[in-house]
Order: structure tokens, then C-alpha cells, then sequence
């Protein structure tokens, strides 16, 4: 790493978040809940209600404007995904915002924590762990591989928080997130991709969250990559039953499309070839172990039991 990089953080204080997704909502929730100063960043001004929670919106791509926002900062969290899920939309958006983001918290001498996913693995038949090769290349895993590279050559401190498949209140464009949840709670059968039986491993939000706050506040965690605590894999079908077991429903009927036709409709749809994109991750064991990180950030992933009931509690507010 850079011989540049700041050797201890500053002072506990202001924690800046751009974004407000499902990642960002959280971090920001559980930042105020401990007591911290917030300012969520977001194009639109959105994020949580909470008197330790300063709204604004902003362009974070725009170098321009963050140099003030991040001033008096001791982190920045940067939980921002791409417009569209498309590996040409993430390739033009995302590294140019990134770069923005080290040069302006560099020079507040803020340390930026970035939520990453497993498509950089360039071993993923293989359970991955920290130490796994990160050199997939082409398309959107390429993309992810080239985003952590600048980071470790950035000047600027980083810590990258890698996870599974999202799942938890707020998640919605996820494999275990609306198209899954809202069927299994209301008692119909569930479509996926895929083998439904094949071993998967699927992250909650909040213990994301976790992971990246905790990691924002060692300096001795600072740049490298570490892993959400992730309990053991499930399959599609095992997470669905789940759902419904918090809900108080069946367990689904859980049928799967074949990989060879999500490939098929992909030569038509440039959303489904995006998709099919990943369904080596879904087709045959795609396993993460956080054995180390859990251990290094002392937190553990919250039961299977309690993350499932959370989230269809989340969906049921929703629907009143």
C-alpha cells in the first residue's frame, strides 16, 4: 500500500455516507443509534429520520462538491451502485466516482469504507476466504477487480467489506429480496435461477453494516478486504423456507429456470444477458467464509431465525 496513507485515524466525530440504499440506510441507522453525528449524501436528499442524521443532496460523482462535506469527517462511507445493473453503465460510472470520493477524503484525512461482492473472485468453486485471488476479468467481475486494484494503489485509506447476496429490511433488487420474500409470504410458489438446491451464501444487511462501522474505527483493519459476517450457505430453496417460516406460511413450491434458457433470452435481452452473466454463482456451489473476519472484527452474523423474521416483519410494514 501507499507509503502515504495516514497511520491512525482521527478522532470519532462526523461519519459521512453517501448513498442511501439498503447499505447505506443501515450504516447511517446504526451509526446515529450509537450516538454519532451522520450527513447522508444522495442525489435526491433521502435517508433516515433521526435528529443525529443531516440530509443533503449532492452529486458524489462531482469532485467539486465534497471537499466541504467530508471536511471534519473520520469516515466516508461509500455505498453507491451503479444506475443500472449493467457492466458497460458500471464500468463508465463507477470508477470515476470512486476516484473522486479517495481524492476528496484524502484530503480530509477521512478513511473510505466501501460494501464490495464476491464477483472479483477469480476462484469461486472454491470456498472464499480473504486471502482468495480477486483477478476475475470481463464484464461486471472485471469491473470489481479493477475498482479494488485502485483502491489498494489509492493514497488515500480504504477498507472493502465483501458479502454475499444481500437479504434484510430495505433489500428489494436482490436474488432473496422482492421477487422472493413478497411470494413466499403471501403462500405462492417462487421462481429462480439456477439449481434451487445448490449451496449459496447470502448476507443480512445490517451485519454488513456492522462489519463496515467496525472496520471504519480500527485503524489497524485499513486497507484490505474483509468479509461480512455470512452464516453458513444456504440454497435458494433453504432461504426461502425460511422466509416462510418467519411468516408463518408453507414452504414454497421452489422451481428453477435452467441456465441454458436464462443464456437463451439473453441473446434477446440485454437485461436477462446481464444476469446470465452470473449464474455461475447460482448454478454450481458459491460458498464465503468470513471465519477470519468475524474473528479480526469480533462480531458474529445474526441467526438465520431472527435475520428472516426482521425481514419479513420489514416487507409486512410495507404492505399496511
Amino acid at each position: 500500500m501507499s507509503q502515504f496513507k495516514s497511520p491512525e485515524p482521527q478522532t470519532p466525530g462526523l461519519f459521512v455516507v453517501n448513498g442511501a440504499g439498503p447499505v447505506g440506510w443501515t450504516v447511517a441507522e446504526q451509526l446515529a443509534a450509537a450516538g454519532h453525528r451522520v450527513r447522508v449524501l444522495t442525489r435526491s436528499g433521502s435517508g433516515p429520520d433521526h435528529p443525529l442524521i443531516e440530509k443533503q443532496a449532492v452529486d458524489v460523482s462531482d469532485p467539486a462538491q465534497l471537499g466541504g462535506l467530508f471536511r471534519g469527517a473520520t469516515a466516508v462511507f461509500h455505498c453507491i451502485h451503479g444506475s443500472q445493473y449493467s457492466a458497460k453503465v458500471w464500468a463508465a460510472e463507477l470508477p470515476g466516482a470512486e476516484q473522486a470520493v479517495l481524492a476528496a477524503a484524502g484530503e480530509a484525512g477521512a478513511v473510505v469504507v466501501f460494501p464490495e461482492s464476491l464477483y472479483s473472485y477469480s476462484e469461486p468453486g472454491r470456498p472464499m476466504t480473504e486471502e482468495g485471488p480477486r483477478e476475475a476479468q470481463g464484464g461486471k467481475r472485471g469491473v470489481r477487480t479493477a475498482l479494488l486494484k485502485a483502491r489498494a494503489a489509492s493514497a488515500t485509506d480504504t477498507v472493502s467489506v465483501a458479502a454475499g447476496d444481500f437479504f434484510g429490511p430495505r433489500v428489494r433488487n436482490s436474488h432473496a429480496g422482492e421477487r422472493m420474500v413478497k411470494p413466499v409470504v403471501a403462500g405462492k410458489s417462487l421462481m429462480v435461477i439456477g439449481n434451487a438446491g445448490m449451496p449459496h451464501s447470502f448476507t443480512y444487511v445490517p451485519d454488513l453494516a456492522a462489519a463496515m462501522i467496525v472496520a471504519a474505527q480500527d485503524h489497524t483493519l485499513w486497507n484490505t478486504v474483509w468479509h461480512a459476517p455470512t452464516g453458513p450457505a444456504l440454497s435458494q430453496r433453504e432461504i426461502a423456507a425460511a422466509f416462510a417460516a418467519a411468516a408463518g406460511a408453507r414452504a414454497p413450491r421452489v422451481a428453477a429456470v435452467p441456465g441454458w434458457v436464462l443464456r437463451t433470452m439473453g441473446m434477446f435481452s440485454p437485461g436477462t444477458r446481464e444476469l446470465a452473466e452470473t449464474l455461475y454463482q447460482f448454478e454450481r456451489p458459491f460458498v464465503m467464509d468470513s471465519r477470519a473476519s468475524e474473528a479480526a472484527l469480533g462480531l458474529q452474523p445474526t441467526p438465520l431465525t431472527e435475520a428472516a423474521a426482521a425481514t419479513v416483519a420489514w416487507w409486512g410494514d410495507q404492505e399496511r
